[in-house]
């Protein structure tokens, strides 16, 4: 079994979600499931809140498995928005797995659990986790008063009797069709969502999609895990990664807290496209300014979203614009868009700007188009002179996409000056528009081929060189 992202265009796969108390272990399964590490694993309960899914695949078949997060825990807002959203897997499922904890033991909330999957008509199967170090006929006798035949005792942290659970798995399942190969599809555009918590990213990716499909709360922290989800729009295909909110380090002292960071971080080396948003009512705050630095980093290309907008007036919209001239003056080349996620308004330009800017990144050029642009720059202003001599730019490729990279190939090039290597940046950016995109140049000097090489003299040419030293001499 391997791991795959859902392609938009597939054949609908069978779905299995998997729904349980909190911190019985749906995440790990879910891992061990996709051979993945997508799902976020703490010992802890409450950790899953959105939906996850995945894709689980054989060699001649294929489901797809949703984790959710933990029915019935603390009754509170994001615990009952929690519970809505492994309701919504629960519907969409054609088979149920009902994870149970053995060292708990059977409680009353896996009875509540199994009821309301029993009213609701769906196919259910238990799988009993946590079995490692336990008697394994033991624990099942204790949840065969739930009624349901047959059980499967896991310990899927160390992947124990998980393809005694798939046997399980496809004789349930309905046919499905043939797993196709995971492959990039080179149409689909991969986003990031990402920015302070609290700035509206889980309702900005739930007004593209239409739908509720993340939990979105006035609490801060609520999305911890990446996920990703996909969308069709206008005819182009995408992929919205709706990320945990990114703090500075210092203030980063829960561990669970520490590892949504890092997914953040992953989801934007595996994005084409990241979107960074503020919050217009806030302004350009410091850890704003880390969460940019971190996507100029991954050298993605680059949309900020400023959210809030319509909650400023025009007075207030004016000192925000020019705040962001000021303290984004490091990234002068990122797209900028103004928009109100709650209501909607500004995500067609949003939309927009991030084609425009996935456009760039998969841009292509020529090396006599790149070259002829290198020749107008240095003609238009020749690079600053070093030791009284100048340095020699010959000609330019290009090097690379994701970052786009320039290279350029001369001589004395290593006294380049930074402003002059900004001036081409922006040339090239100009004359090939390149607007969101960030742009790497490196320079290449040309080695000399008669370096550390020894001139040895033909016997003719000693013969000569010895009448002509006599005929000196004589003089």
């Amino acid at each position: 079994m391997r791991a795959a992202l859902i392609p938009v265009d597939a054949a609908p796969l069978p779905v299995v979600a998997l729904v349980g108390r909190p911190n019985v272990g749906k995440s790990t399964l879910f891992n061990a499931l996709t051979r993945s590490r997508d799902a976020l694993v703490a010992d802890r309960p409450g950790v899953t809140r959105d939906r996850h899914y995945g894709v689980c695949r054989g060699d001649d078949w294929a489901f797809v498995v949703v984790d959710t997060g933990g029915l019935y825990g603390d009754g509170d807002e994001l615990a009952d928005l929690t519970r809505e959203q492994a309701q919504a897997a629960i519907e969409e499922a054609a088979l149920v797995v009902l994870v149970l904890d053995a060292r708990e033991g059977l409680l009353p909330g896996d009875r509540r659990i199994l009821d309301d999957l029993r009213r609701a008509g769906r196919s259910v199967l238990l799988a009993i986790n946590k079995t490692d170090g336990l008697d394994e006929a033991a624990a099942q006798a204790e949840f065969a008063a739930l009624g349901v035949s047959p059980s499967i005792p896991l310990a899927a942290s160390h992947r124990r009797n998980i393809d005694r659970l798939l046997a399980e798995l496809r004789a349930r399942l309905p046919e499905g069709p043939p797993p196709a190969e995971a492959a990039i599809d080179p149409d689909l555009i991969r986003v990031a969502v990402v920015g302070r918590p609290n700035v509206g990213k889980s309702t900005l990716v739930n007004r593209l999609l239409g739908e509720e499909r993340v939990i979105v709360s006035d609490v801060a922290g609520t999305t911890r895990d990446a996920i990703s989800i996909d969308l069709e729009r206008d005819g182009r295909r995408y992929r919205l990664i709706d990320t945990a909110g990114v703090r500075r380090r210092a203030r980063v002292e829960d561990a669970v807290e520490k590892f949504s960071v890092i997914k953040t971080l992953q989801a934007m080396e595996q994005a084409q496209v990241v979107v960074v948003m503020l919050d217009a009512s806030e302004g350009v705050t410091e850890q704003d300014v880390t969460v940019l630095g971190h996507a100029l980093e991954a050298g993605r290309a680059l949309v900020v979203a400023v959210n809030k907008w319509d909650g400023l007036d025009r007075y207030q919209r004016e000192r925000c614009r020019t705040e962001l001239d000021r303290k984004l003056d490091f990234v002068p080349w990122a797209l900028r868009v103004f928009i109100a996620a709650r209501h909607g308004s500004g995500l067609g330009e949003l939309v927009k700007a991030i084609n425009r800017a996935c456009r760039a990144t998969r841009w292509e050029a020529s090396a006599g188009d790149l070259t002829k642009a290198l020749e107008i720059a240095v003609a238009a202003h020749q690079p600053p002179l070093v030791r009284g001599k100048a340095p020699k730019l010959r000609y330019a490729h290009l090097g690379g996409r994701d970052p786009v990279r320039v290279v350029i190939h001369g001589s004395r090039l290593s006294a380049v000056a930074d402003s002059y290597k900004r001036y081409l940046e922006n040339t090239f950016r100009k004359r090939f528009r390149l607007d969101g995109a960030p742009i790497r140049l490196e320079f290449r000097e040309g080695a000399n081929p008669y370096e550390g090489k020894k001139n040895e003299l033909t016997e003719r040419q000693l013969q000569k060189r010895r009448r002509l030293m006599r005929h000196v001499r004589g003089r």
